[in-house]
């Protein structure tokens, strides 16, 4: 196969997956991942796809453009960690929370390992995994039901009917951009309708995107990218008081 045909192979690949490993492209083209490398690196030089650690993604900044799982748990390793560790030092022993799908999410579940006597709800079967440990009688997880999407969120009517039964602390909250007039953004609109219902029960939501955290205590919902919603407060919420939703246990809404 001549570098051209499968450049374009590469071209083809991600653009139909918004992104795409090294590693994936070695099996499809059948060439050496010094290969597909060098391809990958005359592709970013002409400004055709955008070369990230572990492979590439697409350009041009189009708002609806979502590459899947694993190209962006391949994105800003380092700058997702510190996120991780920021949020899970707000949640306390004994808390209930909701995270949501995502790879900046999934970072903050991995740090939640380590905190004691958690009740867990959230629509990413990734999530679920990760903090499933039959050892611990004091981790409770519980997993949404719904349709997968390209972000391995779990969304639609059956996510939505489980998440309006429940109250938790606080949420987990992964987005795909924070704007200052539109809020918090998605670019798939069943799984904005689903990131909807996690914050509608929620004390407080901590909302994450590569560069930015925001802390809001009331609801801020997440849109499609053209739907403008009010932006995100980025203030600490009220200090915490006894109330019903709050507790070891994400408790039934009456």
């Amino acid at each position: 196969m001549l570098a051209r045909q499968r450049q374009e192979r590469i071209l083809h690949e991600v653009d139909r997956h918004g992104g795409s490993r090294v590693s994936e492209l070695v099996d499809i083209l059948g060439v050496s991942d010094m290969t597909v490398r060098r391809d990958i690196e005359a592709l970013a030089e002409k400004g055709l796809v955008r070369k990230v650690h572990g492979g590439a993604t697409s350009v041009g900044g189009r708002s609806a453009d979502e590459p899947g799982f694993q190209v962006k748990s391949e994105m800003h390793p380092v700058e997702k960690s510190a996120i991780a560790r920021t949020a899970a030092a707000m949640i306390d022993p004994g808390a209930s929370i909701a995270i949501s799908a995502g790879t900046t999410a999934y970072a903050v579940a991995h740090e939640l390992r380590n905190v004691a006597d958690l009740t867990v709800v959230t629509n990413s079967p990734r999530v679920a995994e990760l903090l499933h440990d039959p050892s611990r009688d004091d981790l409770t997880v519980i997993l949404t039901g719904g349709v997968r999407t390209p972000s391995d969120a779990l969304a639609g009517p059956v996510a939505v009917a489980a998440l309006r039964t429940l109250h938790v602390d606080t949420l987990v909250l992964g987005v795909h951009g924070i704007d200052e007039r539109a809020g918090l953004t998605t670019p798939n609109l069943v799984e904005a309708e689903t990131n909807r219902a996690l914050i509608a029960p929620a004390r407080r939501t901590v909302s994450q995107q590569v560069g930015q955290l925001v802390i809001a205590p009331a609801p801020t919902a997440p849109t499609a990218p053209t739907a403008p919603t009010a932006p995100a407060a980025a203030t600490e919420p009220a200090s915490r008081q006894p109330t019903a939703a709050s507790g070891h246990a994400a408790q039934a809404r009456t």
